[in-house]
């Protein structure tokens, strides 16, 4: 795969752009989602503003800020294009909160050559470890860590610095002709609350792109079927001496028998590809009562329907072997996106041109979870996925490479001229 950046200048002020934007501490806070509070973070708002105030003097309309941290804008149609139909880009700016986000220290490594980077932490990126790695150390491309303390922020601000400086480029080469574009930069994906307050009525296109993928040539459109489950355990609490006389039921021992329950199989360490899974997300009791916190993940409805009924059945279970109780509520998150895509095939036609045309050959894989535009999707706006050069997100062994973000750039460029020669043809 060849891919090369047309324009040294792209590099530069994408580079740059990356940089100033995982600079900024931008984590979110699922418990604070899941009450409805959107953005969960009021520090979410920072980097709105700063996108806001950068849209603003690119000469972009109807730029603003909503109360719930959506940063909306919109890029005009060249002259005599008005009447292509628009599109919209779509990135997060927050980050999740497993590992820290605050203080983030990026390193760059210029034509890096496949030496082993050792960072705080005890962190090392290895080649030998890592294909993805290795293949960028073939080609010398530039990668971007940091400093091995904190997650470096490339999911999703590798989107974000791509969708911008593409902007910034069609801002300043007129000779480039294109429809009207939207551009949405939303708070609280990594919650899964990041389509919650999407505000459709500032929307006008009919279809939309999010860039939030991976490996360069990564082109996604389907997801898993994602549904939250937490699992409560009641039991009996008496004083520890006398449990044995008072019937003493502990939660926390139904709750290590469900865990242990759960197909080692099916967990997300042990599958891939089009493989669900069940994962235990965290839990929190005492004696009398313990919850358990789940995701399941399946991109068969048929399956997810198997699954709910799996859990269901080994939280029951578990509670009458200790003679106690379980609880299961099951909330669905988001669903494959592949079946309305589908029904769409020119969005990801627009798309696999553009790749082709930015040197990058498409490889069709499937999410292994979800984006945005799964949710906006299921909405009624097809939104296919785009990758951004990043790699082992939600991590302290996160990594991007600048040649792919660049890539992901060239990408967005072209797809500009592609509807707008498709749909003036």
């Amino acid at each position: 795969m060849n891919y090369v950046t047309k324009d040294s200048d792209i590099q530069k002020s994408l580079l740059d752009r990356f940089i100033k934007y995982v600079k900024i501490w931008t984590e979110s806070n699922t418990h604070k989602a899941d009450e409805g509070i959107i953005p969960s973070e009021q520090r979410e708002f920072d980097l709105a503003k700063q996108l806001s105030a950068e849209l603003t003097v690119m000469g972009l309309q109807k730029v603003q800020v909503t109360e719930n941290c959506y940063t909306y804008a919109s890029l005009s149609a060249s002259k005599g294009y008005e009447k292509v139909p628009s599109f919209c880009l779509l990135a997060h700016v927050d980050t999740v909160e497993e590992v820290t986000g605050k203080d983030v220290k990026p390193i760059i490594h210029p034509a890096y050559d496949g030496t082993p980077i050792d960072l705080q932490c005890g962190v090392r990126h290895d080649p030998k470890n890592d294909r993805a790695l290795f293949q960028s150390a073939e080609k010398k491309e530039t990668i971007i860590t940091s400093d091995g303390t904190t997650l470096l922020g490339s999911d999703d601000k590798a989107g974000v610095a791509a969708i911008m400086t593409c902007l910034e480029y069609l801002v300043t080469h007129p000779e480039i002709k294109h429809g009207k574009i939207e551009v949405l930069f939303s708070p609280d994906e990594e919650t899964g609350h990041g389509m919650d307050r999407v505000p459709l009525d500032l929307l006008g296109s009919k279809f939309a792109y999010t860039v939030d993928g991976g490996h360069a040539g990564e082109l996604e459109t389907e997801c898993f079927n994602a549904y939250s489950a937490e699992i409560v355990f009641t039991g009996k609490s008496c004083h520890t001496g006398s449990a044995r006389q008072c019937g003493m039921i502990n939660s926390i021992n139904m709750a290590g028998e469900f865990i242990l329950s759960v197909p080692l199989r099916e967990r997300p360490e042990t599958t891939e590809n089009h493989e669900g899974f069940y994962a235990v997300m965290g839990i929190n009791g005492s004696i009398e009562e313990t919850r358990v916190s789940m995701i399941l993940r399946d991109f068969s409805l048929e399956k997810m329907k198997e699954r709910i009924q799996t859990i269901k059945t080994l939280a029951e279970s578990a509670a009458l072997s200790f003679g106690g109780k379980a609880s299961v509520t099951v909330k669905e998150q988001y669903k494959n996106m592949k079946p309305v895509l589908d029904n769409h095939p020119e969005v990801v036609e627009f798309l696999e041109e553009s790749y082709r045309a930015a040197g990058v050959e498409p490889e069709f894989v499937p999410i292994r979870g979800g984006t945005d535009g799964s949710r906006l999707t299921e909405m009624g706006i097809p939104c296919p996925n785009i990758f951004t050069g990043g790699h082992n997100f939600h991590g302290r062994y996160e990594w991007v490479s600048l040649d792919q973000m660049s890539a992901a750039t060239d990408v967005l460029i072209n797809l500009a001229q592609k509807i707008a020669e498709n749909k003036t043809r």
